[in-house]
């Protein structure tokens, strides 16, 4: 039964530069919250294109700031061609301290950027600890090579920043999966304000009713926002073209952030063939996965998630810039056996490549391959969340009737 936070409220940060990750990620834990906790709202500020291609609970609700891109080569731009970056950051910077303002949070849940993008939450953040929010830097279980992340933050002095101004850090993983900040010197002022709550588990929209028996009969392709996704697409195609012993049907999903060039150009690839269907997007794609028979994907957080959740056979291809959080992550996975691995450089030979996919369909799910990995994220985040509001005495805890 959902228990009552009586207008309790909770700001969401997700930068949003390149993919979806960031606000799947948000909208999962805000999903959750409200459905633990009657009188509960939160607020995702995002800055993704298609925000609300998305459906949100009741009490869970966006604003939308101008869209910044990331390039390949790592470097940002706006998504309006007519505006400059700075211009565009400004404005940015600008709703949302007007947000913050308005809204008035008691907790503010930053999303992997501890400062935003380009420091652009900071003054917020500042902002709001005088007015006495708590204030939360969630990270994802891999970051990015520890060189790499180090060179980052060292730049805008981050990890002391983090020490002054966030009350806790979560890690949205087990702490004997990664430490997203192994490798790097730590002070303790942030080490002990890391929580590993745990893997983000998923829910499908329905239950697999029996007219839906024969679903889970097709491989599913997903490269999450797609905006580096078509290596990978064009792999899959190669592979299915070359082995006619490939005849399982896959469903590939392209993602919003394809280019309609290669968008078009795999449409017209798979006309014709009745063992590859093409889908642009999918809004649902916790959906897509319940009812897969096994996935193959580059392997982002989400996508992750959902494989554990679902508990499905997965091939990783990941990518490896413009970081190698995929990397990382697959390389992690395909240790402790729950998923199987091949790197971009294998994946473009099509005859090796049909060869993997095929060892994927006998392959047995994480639960067999790998048991143990428990998906604890939300019902941690939902116990850690009351225990804040009951600190604070403001708000009056208990069970919601109806």
């Amino acid at each position: 039964m959902p228990r009552r936070l009586g207008n309790a409220r909770i700001l969401m940060y997700s930068h949003d530069t390149f993919g979806l990750g960031h606000l799947r990620r948000c909208r999962t834990i805000a999903h959750s919250l409200v459905e633990d906790y009657r009188g509960l709202n939160v607020l995702i500020i995002s800055g993704a294109t298609i925000a609300g291609a998305f459906d949100y609970r009741a009490r869970v609700d966006f604003v939308k700031i101008p869209s910044v891109i990331k390039l390949r080569n790592g470097e940002y731009t706006s998504m309006d061609q007519h505006i400059d970056l700075h211009e565009t950051m400004k404005m940015r910077q600008s709703i949302i301290r007007h947000t913050a303002e308005t809204f008035e949070p008691d907790i503010f849940i930053i999303d992997k950027e501890p400062l935003g993008l380009r420091s652009e939450v900071e003054d917020t953040l500042a902002y709001l600890k005088t007015r006495g929010t708590t204030l939360v830097l969630g990270l994802r279980d891999v970051m990015d090579a520890p060189h790499l992340l180090e060179a980052e933050w060292k730049r805008n002095d981050v990890l002391r920043k983090i020490g002054n101004l966030y009350d806790d850090v979560w890690v949205y993983g087990p702490p004997d999966f990664y430490d997203p900040l192994t490798g790097i010197d730590i002070p303790h002022s942030v080490r002990s304000k890391m929580n590993f709550v745990g893997f983000l588990q998923r829910k499908a929209s329905l239950e697999p009713s029996t007219s839906q028996a024969g679903r889970e009969d097709y491989l599913l392709v997903t490269t999450g926002g797609g905006g580096d996704g078509a290596d990978l697409v064009r792999d899959v195609i190669a592979a299915y073209e070359a082995d006619p012993t490939l005849t399982h049907k896959a469903v590939i999903v392209l993602g919003p952030y394809m280019s309609g060039e290669q968008r078009l150009r795999f449409k017209e690839a798979c006309e014709g063939n009745p063992l590859l269907e093409i889908i642009e997007f999918d809004n649902r794609m916790e959906d897509r996965i319940a009812g897969a028979k096994a996935v193959i994907a580059m392997g982002g957080y989400n996508t992750y998630c959902e494989i554990l959740s679902f508990d499905k056979p997965a091939l990783i291809v990941p990518r490896t810039q413009p970081r190698e959080e995929q990397l990382i992550r697959a390389t992690r996975a395909s240790e402790l056996g729950l998923v199987s691995m091949v790197s971009g450089e294998e994946s473009v030979d099509p005859v090796k490549f049909a060869a993997a996919i095929k060892d994927l369909l006998q392959r047995d799910p994480p639960s067999v391959s790998a048991p143990g990995m428990h998906m604890e994220g939300l019902p941690n985040i939902s116990r850690i969340v009351a225990d804040w509001f009951k600190r604070k005495g403001s708000y009056h805890l208990s069970l919601a009737q109806g």
